[in-house]
């Protein structure tokens, strides 16, 4: 039997030596966090971009602008309430006349526009006002040489409108830098509008009484042209009224149809009670052939010739219809003609009175105390959007920064 060599011993991994820890031993910490760089620019960016330009606002805001008093007025265009006449001959008018721009839309334009701004500049001197704190108060005041084109610029922005499409009502609120010229410019605004309505209500007068006129002397010439045709139509036919004429040759017909009948009854009575030699049957039938010839000449008459009372070559139903169209021009020319009349009327007793007023249910008002500006709404927007701003862009720059 032959012995197994003894086994090698198992190969041991080597161990890395530990280093003995000494007591007390803490482990470091991480150093404390520091401002870097781009947290100090981010930070001068906040107090150049939104803080320096907030102090310079407060400080203009509170201490430089200067206080602005409101005044406010309020009025309407109104219409006067139509009489019996406009109510009988309202649906006429409406009829022949067109549509026309709300008197309200016109009023509101008109209170926006440089033609106001130089009629109050006439009374007030705006210029003057408004440019006593120029240059220190540049913000809310306009430059002494100021065009008109400028004044109306600055005008949108002391006189602020208000304008219910629904209802016609109007509001105006005037700035300015005392009580009394706020008053004043708001009043002026009134005076204005109330010339602006009057002078609307002359020209509607105007163009109402000549557009009256014109329909008038149509109609009045398209009746005498009537008239004279029926006038010729009489003279050359030498029938004043060709139904009557009508009747009347009707008349003739039946007379001799009788006339006819009764010679036939008077002849057959002859011929059976007498000869046929009798001189009175001879007599008779001659009558019946005069009445028969009369009869048939009075029938070619209505269909052919007229005859002695008519010119040659027109007959009975082409001048009976021809007078039937004179009668019907006749006719509507004398319509036209009274409806004309009744327009006519109807605008002078409207320019007899004034169809259009201004209704002010706010007078002017005189305020006590400063509004204007408002000076924290306008601080705190012009944060808002410093801060908007500053954001944006911050974020504009970390974003190129990181893609970089």
């Amino acid at each position: 039997m032959i012995d197994s060599a003894p086994s090698a011993p198992e190969a041991r991994s080597p161990q890395t030596p530990q280093t003995p820890k000494a007591p007390g031993f803490t482990r470091a910490t991480a150093r404390p966090a520091g401002m870097r760089k781009r947290h100090k620019l981010l930070l001068m960016s906040f107090l150049i971009g939104i803080l320096g330009p907030l102090v310079l606002v407060a400080f203009y805001l509170w201490v430089i602008a200067e206080d602005q008093y409101a005044s406010v007025t309020g009025f309407a265009v109104r219409k006067e309430e139509g009489g019996a006449i406009s109510e009988t001959l309202g649906g006429l008018i409406q009829f022949a006349g067109g549509s026309v721009s709300s008197e309200s839309d016109i009023l509101y334009e008109f209170i926006r526009s440089s033609e106001i701004v130089a009629a109050v500049d006439r009374k007030i001197d705006l210029r003057s006002h408004y440019a006593q704190y120029w240059p220190g108060d540049w913000a809310f005041s306009i430059w002494p040489d100021a065009t008109i084109e400028d004044l109306t610029w600055f005008w949108q922005r002391v006189v602020r409108i208000s304008y219910d499409k629904a209802s016609g009502l109007i509001e105006v609120t005037v700035l300015a830098f005392d009580p009394q010229t706020a008053q004043i410019i708001a009043q002026a605004i009134l005076d204005e509008s109330q010339n602006k309505i009057n002078t609307l209500n002359a020209q509607a007068r105007e163009d109402a009484m000549r557009y009256a006129l014109s329909d008038l002397e149509v109609a009045v010439a398209r009746l005498k042209e009537a008239r004279e045709a029926m006038t010729n139509f009489r003279t050359r036919t030498q029938i004043v009224d060709p139904e009557a004429d009508f009747q009347g040759r009707m008349g003739v017909m039946n007379t001799l149809q009788q006339q006819l009948a009764q010679s036939l009854i008077e002849f057959d009575l002859l011929a059976e009670t007498t000869k046929s030699t009798d001189p009175r049957i001879a007599q008779a039938q001659r009558r019946i052939e005069v009445i028969r010839q009369r009869i048939a000449q009075e029938r070619r008459s209505f269909a052919s010739q007229v005859g002695e009372n008519g010119a040659a070559g027109d007959d009975f139903p082409k001048l009976f219809a021809e007078y039937e169209g004179l009668v019907v021009d006749r006719e509507y020319a004398e319509e036209t003609y009274r409806s004309a009349l009744s327009a006519l009327d109807l605008a002078r007793a409207n320019a007899a009175r004034q169809s259009r007023y201004l209704a002010s249910y706010i007078r002017p008002s005189l305020p006590e105390s400063s509004e204007y500006p408002r000076r924290a709404v306008l601080f705190w927007l012009t944060a808002l959007v410093l801060a908007l701003g500053w954001a944006t862009l911050a974020l504009i720059y970390y974003s190129i920064r990181d893609r970089g």
